[in-house]
């Protein structure tokens, strides 16, 4: 079945300091901030949350339906969704806007900072969500504000069940709006640092927030993940990468297999195990969808 995939689609330009940036940032000079980096590498690559979930889950023999806006410099970016085999009749192009941009920089210690533009995203909350048969999972990323909250609305209004996965656009939103999600939602995922801001704005505990969905899942990186269930911890332990070439878009590679295990009712922990499996693959390849999984996927 396919899942349906709110969220944005972006083109990223990725740079690496060869540096860190702790030293070159002085804690007591945060408020005269005045800090310029030397980028040596940079390259522009297709990004963006739902484009990112969607290619891992297709890489993986999943079914995506990626729904977000684009701009008038979009067309190639659905050119390409199509190229692949991947539907793009949830994707709508806008004349009077630019795709989302994201500028990611990341340093030797694998630290980022980014600049995001939203562009056409601002407009994703104009494309509905309505029921369809074949439609029985979905996973609401992060998007422009009002798309993320009527999206998840209308999925909830329809009786399909969602992963809330707020990512970068968690700090949009306020407690009592986190626990509207968190309470519509069938799952959630959030990485460590995401699931410390979404317990803290709520005025609630990770176990406790665990108890109002079916799962909770937080990402550690290198140290694998935690599964919480009805406020009972398991860690599904990492899987070693080969090499460290580039972090961003492993979260998105993980959610990709997330979905694909979800929508084969696989248990949480089971999910987990590939998606660490994955994004211990992506993160030894630049970019955020130039990578295979044909060895990794389930016969």
């Amino acid at each position: 079945m396919p899942a349906l995939i709110c969220g944005s689609l972006a083109f990223d330009t990725i740079m690496n300091f060869p540096g860190r940036f702790a030293q070159q940032i002085l804690p007591e000079q945060l408020h005269i901030l005045n800090v310029s980096f030397l980028v040596p590498d940079l390259r522009r690559e297709f990004g963006g949350c739902a484009g990112n979930i969607a290619y891992s889950l297709h890489q993986l023999g999943g079914v995506p339906l990626p729904m977000a806006t684009v701009g008038s410099d979009g067309a190639g970016y659905a050119a390409r969704l199509q190229s692949m085999g991947i539907s793009t009749e949830f994707i709508r192009e806008l004349a009077q806007s630019y795709t989302a941009q994201a500028m990611i920089m990341t340093d030797q210690d694998n630290n980022q900072i980014t600049a995001f533009h939203p562009g056409a995203m601002g407009w994703a909350h104009e494309t509905r969500i309505e029921p369809r048969a074949d439609i029985k999972l979905a996973i609401i990323s992060p998007d422009g504000r009002d798309a993320m909250q009527q999206h998840a609305e209308q999925l909830h209004a329809g009786g399909i069940p969602f992963v809330f996965d707020p990512g970068q656009g968690l700090p949009m939103f306020n407690g009592d709006e986190l626990a509207r999600f968190v309470n519509m939602a069938t799952w959630v995922t959030v990485n460590d640092y995401e699931g410390r801001m979404l317990a803290e704005r709520m005025g609630v505990s990770i176990a406790e927030i665990s108890k109002r969905v079916e799962g909770l899942v937080v990402t550690l990186g290198g140290e694998g993940c935690e599964v919480w269930i009805d406020g009972r911890k398991t860690l599904v332990d990492p899987v070693k990468a080969n090499q460290v070439v580039d972090p961003t878009g492993c979260g998105d590679a993980f959610r990709g297999a997330l979905l694909f295990g979800l929508e084969r009712g696989w248990s949480l922990e089971r999910c987990c195990e590939l998606g660490n499996r994955v994004g211990a693959h992506k993160i030894a390849t630049p970019g955020c969808q130039n990578y295979t999984l044909d060895h990794l996927r389930p016969a």
